[in-house]
Order: C-alpha cells, then structure tokens, then sequence
C-alpha cells in the first residue's frame, strides 16, 4: 500500500502509546540512510490503517525538538507507504486574541532554526523545492472540516515561527516575530515540512495553543513547573483536554482522507527534476550522487 496516512504524534504523544487510544502493533524502529527513526507503529481506524510515530519518543519526552532526527523519521514513513502526513505541535500564541487549549492550522511558517538538517540532498544538485503553500491545502480543508463537525474551536490560517530551542524564547525575540507577523511560536515543524515535501508527501500540521509566549501577557517565573509559570493550572487543564481529543480527531481525519484521490501538487513537487533526468522512478536513488 502506498497512499498510507501517517501521524506524528508530538508532546504527550507518548501518552497515547500507554493508554491503549489505538489498537495495532508496533513495527518498531526502521533503518534508514540517516540512522534509525522513532519506532513506528501501525493502527487501524474503521479498518482504516495508519501509521504512528511519537516525534519526542514512545515512553515520554526523550528526544527534545533540536535533536529529532527529523530525516529518519519522514524517510521512514515514506518506506513504510505513507503519502500523506498529519501532523501535531503544540506551540505558545504570539497573538493574543487566540486562547489556550485552541486549534490551529497554520497556513505559513518562519524559519528561526539554526543547526538543523535541512534537506535529503546534501551536495547534490537538486532540491529547490516552492514554498507556497507551505502546507498541503487539501489536507488542510478536510482538517478545518473535521474540527468543525467536532465542534472543536479552531482557526484555520495562522504564521507558525520554528525556533531552534530547546530554551524558550527572549520577550525581545517574540516582540521581532510579532513585527514579522507570527502567529504562534513552536520548535517542531522545521525541518518536518520541507524533509516531507522533497519526498512529495502532503504534509498538515494541527497545532494546539499551549500557553502565551514570553511578554504577551505578565507572569510571575514559578520554578519547578511546566514552562516556569508561563502556564495556569486552569490553561494546563485546557491544555490536557487539547491533547485527549487528539485520538478522536485522527480517527475522524484518517476516515474522512482515506477514501481521497491526492489533487494538490504535493506529489509533483520534484517533477522538474525528473522531466530533466536528474531523478529516476525509485525516490530510494535521489540521495545518490551522479
């Protein structure tokens, strides 16, 4: 099977793993040209079958968003017949007016990284890939659809920034991404997207507002806590509550993608590529030089 779905399952993805929210087997880890990946599970929704891979590790947070082996994982996914990718993250909202615990799909990205591996085509010729849209717009409506019908309070257009981490961000860099008109502020979809579409996969994010980002609404520091006392023990509640219905919006999302033929150009990105003979029919042969 090649049109598989995948999930990347973000923080508290693990959790799901323990708490039996899906049912199926664990492939395990998948070798690939750039080390091993986070192990992959495979789950079925409505005799659906999908593919699972907690991005931060399978018993809790193991691996922090800088040091993800980001190329494993998506080349993994691609191995295992996935084209298309839902995504989550859980970011801070640079925009005030968006609430905790809300949806987001975000439509545009800033690129705040700075160590990270970027793409499969290192010294090679190839990989100038169009950024716009930055995400699938098919997997974008059936998402926004999907919320709606669950009645989940979302928004379907937003500017993600993608900092380096694992420190959270200066009150003097959230005012820079606020000038430069961000939206939310997270460590994780860099360089997610750009590894999935050179591999012609869609790729979606869900994003669910974890707190406010540093300076956009006063708090005390509070040590030995989640983000410091960037968060309530009301938000953190919210917050929870997000992350629990995640099993119900994949189910509903996995049922409504399965059945639909792939109209956006995801699955063309390289096509330029191929028409000039730089790349041939396996996408295994695209890292090999010439």
């Amino acid at each position: 099977m090649s049109d598989r779905i995948a999930v990347i399952g973000g923080s508290g993805a693990y959790t799901l793993l323990q708490n039996g929210s899906f049912t199926g087997e664990r492939v395990g880890s998948i070798g690939t040209p750039f080390g091993e990946s986070q192990p992959v599970y495979r789950f079925a929704v409505s005799d659906v079958e999908f593919l699972f891979l907690s991005r931060h590790g399978e018993k809790g947070y193991q691996v922090s968003a800088p040091f993800v082996n980001y190329r494993a994982n998506i080349w993994a996914l691609k191995e295992l017949g996935a084209a298309r990718i839902i995504s989550w993250s859980g970011p801070g909202a640079i925009d005030d007016s968006l609430t905790i615990g809300q949806y987001v799909l975000p439509d545009d990205l800033l690129d705040e990284t700075k160590r990270r591996a970027y793409t499969f085509f290192e010294g090679l010729g190839i990989g100038f890939v169009r950024q716009n849209p930055v995400f699938c717009p098919q997997l974008r409506a059936s998402a926004s659809a999907v919320l709606s019908d669950l009645d989940a309070l979302h928004r379907d257009t937003g500017t993600y920034v993608c900092t380096e981490g694992p420190r959270l961000e200066t009150p003097a860099e959230i005012r820079k991404f606020k000038m430069l008109g961000g939206d939310l502020v997270g460590m994780t979809l860099v360089p997610e997207v750009f590894l999935a579409k050179e591999l012609e996969m869609c790729y979606m994010p869900i994003c669910y507002v974890t707190n406010y980002a540093e300076g956009i609404r006063a708090s005390r520091f509070v040590p030995g806590v989640l983000f410091e006392g960037l968060l309530s023990d009301d938000e953190k509640c919210a917050v929870d509550a997000a992350v629990n219905r995640f099993p119900e919006i994949i189910r509903e999302l996995v049922a409504a993608v399965s059945g639909q033929e792939r109209t956006c150009a995801c699955g063309r990105l390289m096509e330029r590529y191929r028409r000039r003979g730089d790349i041939g029919a396996d996408w295994r042969t695209w890292i090999e030089r010439r």
